[in-house]
């Protein structure tokens, strides 16, 4: 049963920074792009990164280049996300999961944990 839990959330004042981590287990975690996507109250789900990698290439929102940084630990299983710089726009409960692109060239997200929140005040 794939199990994804992240943590590392909370409550910081815009500038700050924050780093969120997800501990996978129950699928070969090596072979699966992993990213994260985020997701604020009355407003549609944003796919932050997907990447099978772990130069940090898999950033999507043009709205987070040059703030944030995913990477990952194959190792640990483990997947991060590195967010310096933070704005109010930020704020959503985030989520870590498996990615990819579908025929479509369309991103997805097939699992995901119960998210973390980042709350970032202004």
């Amino acid at each position: 049963e794939v199990q994804l839990v992240e943590s590392g959330g909370g409550l910081v004042q815009a500038g700050g920074s924050l780093r969120l981590s997800c501990a996978a287990s129950g699928f070969s975690f090596a072979d699966y792009a992993m990213g994260w996507f985020r997701q604020a109250p009355g407003k549609e789900r944003e796919g932050v990164s997907c990447s099978a990698g772990n130069d940090g290439s898999g950033l999507l929102l043009p709205s987070v280049k040059g703030r944030f940084a995913a990477s990952r630990d194959n190792g640990k299983n483990a997947l991060y996300l590195q967010m310096d710089n933070l704005k109010p726009e930020d704020t959503a409960l985030y989520y870590c999961a498996t990615c990819g692109w579908d025929d479509k060239n369309e991103l997805v997200f097939d699992h995901w944990g119960q998210g973390t929140q980042v709350t970032v005040s202004s």
